[in-house]
């Protein structure tokens, strides 16, 4: 009789609570050409303290009393409509939002990757990678030493030695996603990152995903594309309007998930005969 291994929680959320506050963009009157505002006015304005200048503050509840714990060698996907709360929940989990209520517990160190990252569109490719390789621990010599491995993956070739301004937003994501899996983290999370890439850089990055699995990571997948999930991930974590709706094997979870929207109506016999004649 095969003996599976205890599951090793890698996180742990307990009934996490994210309210964050939007402030209003009612305007005040524009401050005429020539006209002087004075020190004490404009630390005013800076500070909100106007109220003729800005609106009512709204409380905006993105995550709702959400509990899961995730196991290491998972892939989890968080799926779920625009404002789900999918993302919030992903950067509380990378400790980018302190938590309202509730807590989270991590059991090593959490990599974030998402397209909207910010790179440093003046430096090169080269030397965004030697400083991201900086930041996930990486000496100097294990990033020459992986140099050509990344710019392999990313598929950039020779646009490695350009301005990151010169890149598209899908170059830049792939490298992005190089330099962040160059180290196989501990918790890695990935932010809609691969919808940019192509069949084969997709294809690429889920053997990435399933090799971090394998080195006892946890991978985190925010998606829009339910395919993906299924493909990468193991489980699916299910977010409805900040809420956690549903939590299971991924296949299971995002088929309930896709029973949500409406299904496209089947052409008639008459028009089909219409349209083939």
């Amino acid at each position: 009789m095969a003996v599976h291994p205890e599951p090793k929680p890698s996180v742990v959320v307990s009934h996490l609570d994210i309210v964050y506050e939007v402030f209003g963009a009612k305007r005040g009157r524009a401050v005429a050409a020539g006209e002087e505002e004075g020190g004490l006015g404009m630390v005013e304005r800076l500070l909100g303290q106007r109220e003729e200048k800005f609106g009512h503050v709204q409380k905006v509840h993105a995550v709702k009393d959400v509990s899961f714990v995730a196991n290491v060698g998972e892939s989890i996907g968080i799926i779920g409509r625009n404002g789900s709360g999918k993302s919030t929940l992903l950067r509380a989990i990378a400790g980018l939002i302190p938590p309202t209520s509730g807590s989270v517990w991590l059991s090593g160190e959490p990599s974030l990757l998402g397209v909207n990252a910010v790179l440093l569109g003046d430096l090169t490719g080269e030397r965004n990678i030697m400083i991201g390789g900086q930041a996930l621990g990486l000496s100097a010599k294990e990033i020459r030493s992986r140099f050509n491995d990344i710019v392999e993956f990313s598929g950039i070739g020779d646009f490695v030695y350009m301005p990151m301004k010169a890149y598209s937003s899908g170059m830049g994501a792939r490298l992005r996603f190089a330099i962040s899996t160059a180290k196989t983290p501990d918790i890695l999370m990935v932010d809609e990152a691969l919808a940019t890439g192509d069949a084969d850089f997709k294809a690429r990055s889920s053997e990435r995903i399933t090799q971090i699995r394998k080195d006892a990571g946890t991978v985190f997948l925010v998606s829009h594309s339910n395919n993906t999930v299924k493909e990468m991930c193991t489980r699916a974590l299910w977010m409805e309007k900040g809420r956690l709706i549903a939590d299971g094997p991924a296949e299971e979870v995002v088929t309930a998930y896709q029973k949500t929207f409406p299904q496209k109506k089947k052409p008639s016999s008459k028009q089909t005969s219409a349209t083939d004649s």
